[in-house]
């Protein structure tokens, strides 16, 4: 598969190394050049330098030919916006996007469409799961 990464925090540099790993196309964009300094020396997957609501950066990353975008950038909104440019503007057959506010969550995948994961409520399900509620 050909995956488009944005942002390469902890959680977004992990995954573009396991998906490479797994024998994936992987591109991998963030604004900050030292955020790449995460990635394992043997990361063979191509990184790019750019925001990933900048279409010239998304066209360099080949969302023309992409399989799938997942946004996992600092902020709810970059995220947002980059999701609806890959699933409306480029018809990418898998997007998902990382919103932090449940509210935002909610109102994204019910009015707009967009497959969205909400660590907050992943988190607090857990927690309680291990409070055995």
């Amino acid at each position: 598969m050909k995956i488009i990464i944005v942002g390469c925090g902890r959680v977004g540099s992990k995954m573009a190394i396991e998906l490479f790993n797994a024998g994936n196309d992987v591109c991998l964009i963030d604004r900050n050049p030292l955020a790449f300094d995460k990635l394992l020396s043997n990361f063979g997957g191509r990184i790019i330098v750019g925001s990933g609501t900048d279409e010239d950066v998304l066209i360099g990353a080949g969302i023309k030919e992409a399989d799938a975008l997942i946004s996992v950038a600092k902020g709810d909104n970059t995220n947002i916006m980059v999701g609806q440019i890959a699933k409306f503007l480029y018809k990418l057959p898998k997007v998902v996007v990382r919103i932090v506010d449940p509210k935002s969550k909610k109102f994204y995948e019910e009015e707009i469409g967009l497959t969205c994961y909400c660590p907050t409520e992943v988190s607090c399900s857990s927690y309680i799961g291990l409070l055995e509620v």
